[in-house]
């Protein structure tokens, strides 16, 4: 997709910005599931990478915990994946860097949905990822006028795709929010190239996607949002609006490959207990 990926500000650094802070801080063991509230703010799209790494900052999963995880989906993805800072216009955030295997396989959504079932997620992840996978065949199937069966997924298109969904449902699965809030999404006019040629954006997968989604224009060109992203926020329950009500306890910048000429890259994360006023 458009990649934006990076970091955010590190955990207990010192406050020094001339405000107070009218609230002790809670802490993160404190936050009661049924009241923790995760919000997405897309400022210039959204991916599954970058989903990715911002679960990976909310839920504070380890380089070891990470590769553990992989295995569990594919033996060949471990290693697969580093979260690393990054800047962008001398802004630091967080950056899943990913180095995949090269394959010549093409799976159909009954291969991956095999392959997610024999893995070592947890079921209720399974169920996630399955259905994720689903809407995306679906949605491509639409496009292409096939047979949802009939859809494959291509070599390292679809190991990428492995690795976000299965991975992004495991985590959010973990941090099992009661409410998940994401801004209305960005989207610019423009192409991109695939093995179609140059299509219009946002891609006909994307459009297939986004009915019922608050959408919002983004001052370049180009692909703000993936298939990958739209189809993870709708099977995880996002649902779309200003900030939440909360008291933020984990915070993070994300950034993805892409980079921007005329707008900041990323995504902010965020993820506290539940605020009344």
């Amino acid at each position: 997709m458009n990649g934006t990926k990076e970091e955010s500000i590190p955990e207990g650094h010192d406050h020094h910005h001339g405000h107070a802070h009218p609230h002790e801080h809670v802490p993160w063991e404190n936050v009661k599931q049924n009241d923790r509230v995760l919000t997405i703010r897309a400022h210039s799209g959204l991916s599954g990478d970058i989903l990715l790494a911002g679960l990976l900052r909310m839920t504070e999963t380890g380089e070891a915990e990470t590769d553990r995880l992989l295995s569990a989906i594919l033996p060949e993805l471990s290693g697969t994946v580093r979260l690393t800072k990054r800047q962008v216009n001398h802004i630091g955030g967080w950056f899943a860097e990913v180095a995949l295997p090269h394959q010549h396989e093409h799976r159909t959504l009954a291969d991956i949905a095999a392959l997610i079932a024999a893995s070592g997620i947890d079921d209720a992840a399974k169920r996630l990822a399955t259905d994720t996978f689903t809407l995306l065949a679906t949605a491509e199937a639409a496009v292409h006028e096939k047979k949802t069966e009939d859809i494959h997924f291509h070599e390292v298109g679809a190991l990428d795709s492995i690795l976000d969904i299965c991975m992004s449902c495991e985590l959010f699965t973990r941090l099992a929010p009661a409410r998940f809030v994401v801004s209305p999404l960005p989207l610019a006019d423009g192409g991109v190239a695939c093995a179609h040629g140059i299509i219009p954006v946002p891609a006909p997968a994307v459009l297939e996607l986004l009915e019922g989604i608050p959408v919002r224009p983004f001052p370049d060109d180009g692909e703000t949002i993936t298939p990958t992203a739209v189809a993870l926020l709708r099977c995880l329950g996002a649902t779309f609006g200003p900030w939440p009500a909360m008291r933020v306890e984990k915070r993070a910048l994300v950034y993805g490959t892409r980079v921007f000429a005329n707008a900041p890259n990323g995504a902010i994360f965020a993820c506290g207990s539940g605020y009344d006023g």
